[in-house]
């Protein structure tokens, strides 16, 4: 699988490249990465990539000539042009079943924002797909970047160890959270393993892990409509 990040500030991947199960997939060439540099398309003396929003307003905005350069000569450096993708605050949430649906894809392209964000004319003339990874601000789109490439190669068939890790993970059912796990030491500050999973009774094991599993999820739900409750009781 293939990814091309554009981006104002390509250095801050470098670490992230380098590190855990990316690196492994990396280096047996089951996922490409590249990175681009949005400002080497920028034109003029100074290169600029931002300038003034219309209008007044606090910070910069990122112009639409560079960044329609870059999204163009970048998705033709490959024989498909890829699923464009713009990492926003105002996009569609970044769930597991959006990501399972980016696994099946050969190709992403993310374009990553700075500043006070994109002229409208990118999103417009683009039209890419928005994503977002939560209702917060970040400064800048290569954190989110760096979620989404990291929840998507966990689909690519050969990057995990154990293929089956994918279907026994937290939100691989919707509302479903992952069942408590436990290693050695047995007892650690009085608190014990469950028996259950001394037992060498496989179905038993299986069982528990389930009712676990369902536990959690219904209790994340609980809070979360409580809370939804609570805000719609202040307004």
């Amino acid at each position: 699988m293939r990814f091309d990040v554009l981006t104002l500030f390509p250095d801050i991947f470098q670490g992230y490249f380098t590190q855990s199960i990316l690196k492994l997939a990396l280096d047996a060439g089951l996922v490409e990465i590249h990175l681009w540099n949005i400002r080497d398309w920028a034109k003029g003396k100074h290169r600029s990539v931002d300038d003034r929003p219309f209008g007044g307003g606090p910070g910069m905005v990122i112009m639409p000539g560079p960044v329609f350069d870059a999204v163009e000569k970048v998705q033709k450096e490959a024989a498909e042009p890829g699923l464009l993708i713009l990492l926003t605050p105002g996009g569609e949430r970044l769930t597991q079943a959006v990501v399972q649906e980016l696994a099946s894809y050969k190709r992403l392209v993310l374009l990553c924002g700075r500043y006070e964000g994109f002229d409208e004319r990118i999103r417009l003339g683009l039209a890419p797909r928005e994503l977002s990874i939560g209702d917060f601000i970040c400064n800048g789109g290569e954190v989110p970047a760096m979620v989404v490439i990291d929840a998507v190669v966990r689909y690519v068939p050969g990057v995990l160890g154990d293929e089956t890790s994918v279907t026994e993970e937290s939100h691989s059912v919707p509302g479903r959270l992952e069942y408590p796990q436990y290693t050695r030491p047995r007892v650690f500050r009085d608190m014990a393993v469950p028996d259950v999973l001394l037992s060498g009774d496989h179905r038993a094991i299986a069982r528990w892990r389930q009712e676990q599993s369902q536990s959690r999820g219904k209790e994340i739900n609980t809070e979360t409509t409580l809370t939804d409750i609570g805000d719609n009781h202040e307004e």
